[in-house]
Parts: structure tokens; sequence; C-alpha cells
């Protein structure tokens, strides 16, 4: 992309034509954006912290969604900016030779670049059991979604680009090649605004999908110690971590009997027996009461194993109970 954005320039800079400076400009805010998700990269791979116990994964998203913005500012601004000005204040351009070989380069380049982008995401779509638009329009990888939308804005900007160019080399008008500029404008401006979208949407805090929400129910209220689940609630924290709560009716008598299994029936008999004053039995309950919530405990801490064990996304559960 840094290579790409000196070339265009200096083309444009030869030529003058409006639409290799958007070219170049589209070149320039790619590359930035490359360090940008490079940097939410990094910083999404720290460990949580007690100031952030959940992690940063999510600073994938805010990278993304930065770049977005970035897009749209530096990219369709500029690009619509100096467009309009060539529609107001046409003026002559130089021999486009130059600009159609850097446009022929650029494209073999992105085009590599995007074909490496869609062979990764469909690998990562077919792991996690969704189709190629479904995993983009729900921002499962942030960072590879930019690079994907990226180079395609790449391919068909180049593509306009010189179309426009083309027709302004045929016909020697030069509101053609200001026209490439808008359309290359427009063109950022879109995946901008996907890109926009998408990563709000993602930080906002997006439910899981309704078959995963619907494994992670049934698992808990098949349990024979769950009665019934109430309030549950399932959100994607980026890089396949998900975050599961839910409200629990434990059945009283399942752990109680789980207590009881666990202990000699005939002592607790004999204890029941000694029982002679108010204090005695005071302190029987006490100590078998605490007892069962310690067993009721081991049993929320079972649930949670089992959910994180058969659910490898999972990674925080939050189990409340009523």
């Amino acid at each position: 992309n840094g290579l790409n954005f000196f070339f265009k320039l200096l083309a444009w800079v030869y030529t003058g034509s409006a639409s290799m400076f958007s070219e170049a400009i589209h070149s320039l805010a790619d590359t930035c954006n490359q360090a940008l998700l490079a940097l939410g990269i990094s910083q999404s791979a720290r460990t949580p912290d007690p100031s952030h116990p959940y992690g940063f994964t999510n600073m994938r998203y805010i990278a993304s969604l930065i770049s977005g913005v970035g897009i749209f500012m530096m990219g369709a601004g500029l690009s619509w900016y100096h467009g309009i000005i060539g529609l107001l204040h046409p003026h002559p351009i130089e021999s486009l030779l130059w600009a159609y070989c850097i446009l022929a380069g650029s494209l073999v380049s992105e085009g590599a670049t995007l074909l490496v982008a869609i062979n990764e995401i469909r690998r990562s779509a077919r792991a996690k059991g969704l189709s190629f638009y479904q995993y983009v329009v729900q921002s499962r990888d942030p960072s590879t979604n930019v690079v994907l939308l990226e180079d395609a804005a790449a391919v068909l900007s180049v593509a306009i680009a010189a179309t426009c160019m083309g027709l302004t080399s045929l016909t020697g008008n030069p509101y053609y090649d200001s026209v490439g500029s808008l359309g290359v404008g427009t063109l950022l401006g879109t995946v901008s605004a996907f890109l926009i979208y998408t990563n709000t949407e993602a930080l906002l805090g997006r439910s899981i999908q309704p078959e995963q929400l619907q494994r992670l129910t049934e698992l808990l209220e098949s349990d024979p110690v769950v009665r019934a689940i109430h309030d549950v609630k399932a959100t994607d924290m980026g890089m396949s971590k998900v975050r599961f709560k839910a409200e629990v009716d434990f059945d009283g008598r399942v752990v109680t009997r789980s207590y009881l299994e666990k202990q000699d029936i005939e002592q607790l008999l004999q204890e029941i027996q000694q029982v002679k004053t108010l204090e005695e039995l005071e302190a029987f309950m006490l100590k078998h009461g605490e007892n069962i919530i310690d067993t009721l405990g081991a049993e929320v801490d079972r649930l949670e194993k089992d959910l994180k064990q058969r659910n490898p996304d999972v990674r925080h559960v939050d189990l409340e109970i009523l």
C-alpha cells in the first residue's frame, strides 16, 4: 500500500488526473489503516488485568471503527473534494500512459491481497459453520474484514479510475476524469459506512447465534439439579470469546439429596437423636445448612465448568442463583 501510494502520487503530479489523485489518497488511507489495525491486534492480545477483567479483545473492533472513520474522512472526503474542484475548474490532462502502468501494477498487488483475504474468511467461516456473507456482515474478525473491504474497494476503484481516465483519453474531455474521482470517493464512503455500522454493532454487545444460545440453554435445562432458567444472555466478545449469563432456579431437593449421598445417614440419625435443646438443634441446622450451601456452590461450579468444556468459545460464565 505504501508503494502504491508513492507511485500513484507521482502519477498524479505528472498527469494532474483527479482519478489518480483519488487512487493515491485511497492507497494512503489503506497504509494508515494497516498500521492502525496492527496496533489494534497487538493491543487485543494483552492479558486481562484488574482494570480490564474481560481482556482487551474489543480493541480490534475499536481499531476497525477508527479505520472506517479514517477511510471516510481521508479517502472519501478528499476524493469528493478533488472531483468537485475538477468539475468546476477543468484543466487539460497530460499523457496517461504511466498512470495506466501504475494502475495495472496496483491491480495485481491489490488483487493478490484480496484473494488471500477471501480465502482466510472462507476458512474461518467454514470453521464457525457460517456462510461467507454471514461471517463478513457479523464482523466476526474485524481486522480481516477491513483488509477484505479495502482490497475489494481498491480493485473496484482501479477499474473505475482506469475507465474514466480511458474515456478522457479517447474524448479529450477532463470531466470524465473528475467523475472517476467522485466514483472512487463514493465507493470509499460506502465501505467506511459498512465498517462503522458493523463494528459499532459489535461494540454494543451483540448476541451470539440463536442456535448456539439454544445449545447452551438446553445443556443447563437438561441437568437434574436445574429446575428452570431465566434471563438468559450470551454476548459475543470477539475473537471466539463468549460471555454467558443466566439466572438459575435450582431444585433444592436434588441439591440436598446430593449432599446426603456423601454423608453417613446412620451418623446423621444419631446426631438428630442426641438433640435435646434448642441450642443443639440450632447448631445441628447451622452445620448442615452451611454444608448444603457449599454443595449448591459446588453445583454452580460444576455447571459452569460443563458449559466451558462442551463449548470452547464460552470463556466467562455467570450463573445467578434464584
